[in-house]
């Protein structure tokens, strides 16, 4: 795979958001536990994201900027963001006229995108469930910023799978944004270097993996990395 010229290093320094105090400890896959920590995270959530360096989120603006340019918005597109969080990502495309639909399985995470997308379709719905109504329809973007990370492999290939053929215009594009390498071995370096923020309940990208795991599966995917540890995929 080749280098992204958008690429960068970035040096080591604290963490300051709650999923600090239970990496390592917690199963990504304990729901309930999952929704209650991301439900006290809402209220910090933005100044943690602004504040970070480091792994596992250096380069978080810079990530959701490079979503957008390679979703190529225009006005009057209809995007579903999953995983919408406070919004953060899906601001960026309500400013460029986009109508919104999101979901969320923390309901202080949506109240909180609601103040910034008041006309947006807010829907608290688990992904690895079937779409509610709300948003069950088809759409010329499908955008999602630090989630898929919470599934396994297996689960990320089944629910972007199921995404893209249930919900995508047949001319849309679906843009995946998340804690990602280019390769299982720059993985396994970065895990060395910061293993005491490294969840090994969590499920980190390797490119060079997901984009055989496409290909095997008729999907046309691309990787653009932003920093040392996240990334962008670009399905077809």
């Amino acid at each position: 795979m080749g280098l992204d010229p958008d690429g960068g290093l970035a040096a080591p320094t604290g963490r300051d958001d709650p999923l600090g105090a239970v990496n390592g400890s917690t199963p990504a896959t304990d729901s309930a536990q999952r929704v209650r920590l991301f439900d006290r995270w809402a209220a910090g959530y933005d100044r943690s994201m602004r504040a970070e360096r480091g792994f596992p989120f250096q380069g978080y603006d810079e990530t959701l900027d490079a979503v957008v340019r390679l979703s190529a918005p225009t006005p009057g597109m209809s995007v579903l963001d999953v995983g919408i969080g406070t919004g953060n990502l899906a601001e960026r495309f309500a400013q460029r006229g986009c109508s919104i639909w999101g979901i969320d399985f923390s309901a202080s995470m949506i109240e909180a995108a609601e103040s910034k997308l008041p006309e947006a379709v807010l829907v608290q719905a688990n992904l690895r469930d079937a779409l509610p109504d709300g948003v069950r329809r088809t759409f010329n973007r499908i955008v999602s910023a630090y989630v898929f990370h919470e599934f396994d492999a297996a689960s990320q290939l089944e629910i972007l799978g199921r995404l893209r053929r249930d919900c995508l215009d047949p001319q849309g594009l679906m843009v995946v944004a998340d804690i990602a390498f280019e390769t299982a071995d720059a993985r396994a370096e970065v895990r060395a270097a910061w293993q005491d923020r490294w969840d090994d309940d969590e499920h980190y990208w390797a490119a060079d993996e997901a984009l055989l795991a496409f290909a095997d599966r008729g999907i046309r995917a691309r990787f653009i990395r932003v920093s040392f540890c996240a990334g962008v995929f670009v399905l077809g």
